[in-house]
């Protein structure tokens, strides 16, 4: 059955304008493969990571730090900035289980380290910005990239063997941003603590551009997982309400050292509806039963959005938020898809659609009475925060997909959802995800 539906989908996906690839669409078989959020994050990349690992030799993240949830990976890029905190945290289970990491687990000497200091300035600053806060998980991410692009602020792993000429620049790092935002801290205690933790870390520490590098020289695969996604991306999102790092397919390059021609395919990772965490423009958004329009109660006895919330268990990991929740939102997936270039798409947590008697798709903006073109994407909050969503009404299938493990068990509806995706964004799908297990992840296409 899933090479009559290979066929399928790949008939519809060149009717649809998606481009064709010899390398596998579904991420099974490219030397490199890259899985990327499509939407505002939290869209469940770090499964499809998990199901296709043990096709590749290499895990890398290029981008983002603790403010996400995720794993152990092979290797830190540069572009990541490392929290040696949030490293012991997520490395301790594994001691416990004695579980041999050390060997297999590396940090690029580029990367730069977030430090306590640095979450304390985060949480100053969104406080100063009041009722303009951005939503910051107050990680330190913000002020550790700030300290990047200033340079002579910032702090990276490398600098770490050196640990006098560390030492030196870290009082200096910490006295500088004193002067700034006025708080007190135990500059001595953490230095003692930072050098405590850089005996474990540095046996690590690579020279991460050669050593990926030389892995796919070497004839080895990688996978590499993106933190966030494309709307939270700094040039590319919905600034300001985004992140600090590019979170994108050109992210995987400067974050990693990769040159863009060994990138064989990526995968955009979507829900089956829309969330974001935190403050910024959201045209999907369910507030209420007549979010995205005049709607009925199609979840008997509660809001659209708040049984999408509670069925999705849309909370944050990392920040314990409720995220907010809205209808699919085609215009933002064709987005991403034309600035990532996806070789397919990955559409999670379909089973959350379950009970509902008809679902929407946002297939349109308009502004100013004008419809945009397809893959444009106000720039600005103004102009974002006035678009008119223009939505396509679908049948739901009122009955539960959790024990679906084919394209040929889902039902009517549910296949015709998907396709109507396809043909939105212009790009087949290659997994569907049921249910929260990974045996509940359905593989629609090589």
């Amino acid at each position: 059955m899933l090479a009559n539906a290979s066929v399928a989908r790949a008939a519809r996906a060149a009717a649809s304008g998606a481009r064709t690839m010899a390398t596998s669409v579904s991420g099974l078989n490219s030397r490199v493969c890259a899985v990327l959020g499509g939407q505002w994050g939290d869209e469940g990349k770090g499964k499809l990571a998990d199901v296709l690992a043990k096709n590749y030799d290499i895990v890398a993240r290029f981008n983002g730090g603790a403010n996400a949830g995720h794993t152990v990976v092979n290797l830190l890029g540069n572009g990541v900035a490392v929290d040696l905190d949030a490293l012991d945290e997520e490395t301790a289970p594994l001691e416990s289980e004695g579980i041999e990491w050390r060997n297999r687990l590396f940090i690029s000497d580029r990367a730069h380290l977030v430090t306590s200091f640095h979450k304390i300035v985060d949480g100053l600053q969104e406080t100063r910005r009041a009722k303009g806060a951005i939503g910051t998980t107050k990680k330190g991410m913000g002020p550790c990239y700030t300290a990047k692009a200033a340079r002579s602020m910032a702090l990276r792993v490398g600098m770490l063997r050196h640990w006098d000429s560390f030492a030196t620049h870290f009082r200096n790092v910490v006295e500088d941003h004193q002067r700034l935002y006025d708080f007190e801290y135990e500059t001595e205690a953490e230095l003692e603590r930072i050098r405590e933790q850089a005996s474990r870390v540095n046996p690590m520490v690579v020279d991460g551009v050669h050593m990926i590098n030389k892995a796919y020289a070497d004839g080895r695969s990688i996978i590499t997982e993106g933190a966030n996604a494309l709307m939270l991306d700094l040039d590319f999102g919905t600034y300001p309400y985004v992140t600090s790092s590019s979170t994108g397919a050109g992210g995987i390059c400067t974050g990693l050292g990769l040159s863009p021609n060994k990138v064989e395919s990526s995968i955009g990772v979507m829900k089956a509806y829309t969330t974001r965490v935190g403050s910024g423009p959201f045209p999907t958004e369910l507030t209420d039963s007549r979010g995205g329009g005049d709607l009925p109660d199609f979840a008997p006895g509660t809001d659209i959005g708040l049984h999408l919330q509670t069925v999705g268990a849309e909370i944050g990991v990392t920040t314990g938020r409720k995220r907010r929740c809205g209808w699919l939102d085609a215009v933002v997936m064709r987005y991403s898809h034309m600035v990532n270039g996806y070789a397919s798409i990955n559409i999670t947590k379909l089973d959350v659609l379950d009970e509902l008697e008809e679902v929407r798709i946002g297939v349109a903006y308009s502004l100013d009475g004008q419809v945009l073109p397809p893959g444009m994407m106000p720039s600005t909050l103004e102009d974002l925060g006035r678009v008119e969503v223009q939505y396509e009404t679908m049948p739901g299938w009122q009955t539960s997909i959790a024990d679906c493990r084919s394209w040929d068990d889902l039902p009517a509806n549910a296949q015709a959802y998907i396709r109507r995706v396809e043909e939105l964004v212009g790009c087949p799908v290659s997994w569907v995800g049921v249910g929260p297990g990974r045996e509940a992840m359905l593989q629609l296409c090589d």
